[in-house]
């Protein structure tokens, strides 16, 4: 069993959207999470987000479910949509 951690994140787009999801990684670390969120907010085409370290703030851990856990091992990290997110 592998323990993950949960990273609680939100993003402001320039008009003004707000995109509310959380990074699951395996490192407790704050920066990385935060790198993740930017990357992946890039990734799904919202460059013009806002996140920030005050705004991607650690949850809890625990152990992630299977589909979390395949994205995690391909790519680091996982991203579990919570609110206002692209499909």
């Amino acid at each position: 069993m592998s323990i993950s951690h949960v990273f609680d994140t939100y993003a402001k787009t320039a008009q003004g959207r707000i995109m509310h999801f959380d990074v699951v990684l395996d490192d407790k670390d704050e920066a990385k999470a935060l790198a993740y969120a930017k990357a992946w907010l890039e990734s799904v085409g919202v460059q013009d987000a806002v996140v920030t370290q005050e705004n991607c703030l650690f949850c809890h851990s625990t152990e992630a479910p299977p589909e979390l856990r395949k994205q995690i091992d391909s790519q680091g990290y996982a991203i579990y949509k919570l609110e206002g997110c692209p499909k």
